[in-house]
């Protein structure tokens, strides 16, 4: 595995943390392939594209006025392989809705694959509950 492919890869998911860290939504959401799949434990469903997600992210605003306060990333690992990376991570993120403010503790997933332009873009999203802090 080449240290420029780790780092290009570790810069693609830290520019998609941070943007999803500061609520900077376009950004966020412009890290994704528009066919990415996300798979979360608070949905049912798997969500088969980009658009979808930002649809029901649009929902929990206007429902529930959900909002994202902050989030660090830890225990990070990169997978190279060939043009695919994965990503892993511990997250923490700081969640507020009309009624109340909440610290989640979860584990990700983040599958890149090197688009035709040669930056790494995100094309699947797997986020679980972390059962021991």
């Amino acid at each position: 595995m080449s240290t420029t492919t780790v780092q290009e890869v570790r810069t693609a998911a830290d520019a998609l943390v941070a943007a999803f860290a500061e609520g900077r939504l376009d950004d966020y959401f412009g890290a994704f392939a528009p066919d990415a799949t996300f798979v979360f434990h608070t949905t049912p469903q798997r969500l088969g594209s980009t658009a979808e997600y930002r649809a029901l992210w649009q929902q929990w605003v206007e429902q529930d006025g959900f909002r994202i306060l902050g989030c660090t990333s830890s225990a990070q690992l990169i997978q190279h392989f060939g043009d695919t990376a994965v990503f892993s991570h511990d997250v923490e993120t700081r969640i507020a809705t009309h009624t109340s403010q909440e610290t989640v503790h979860e584990r990700e997933t983040i599958v890149f694959t090197r688009a035709d332009d040669g930056r790494w873009v995100a094309v699947h999203e797997h986020l679980s509950a972390r059962t021991a802090v």
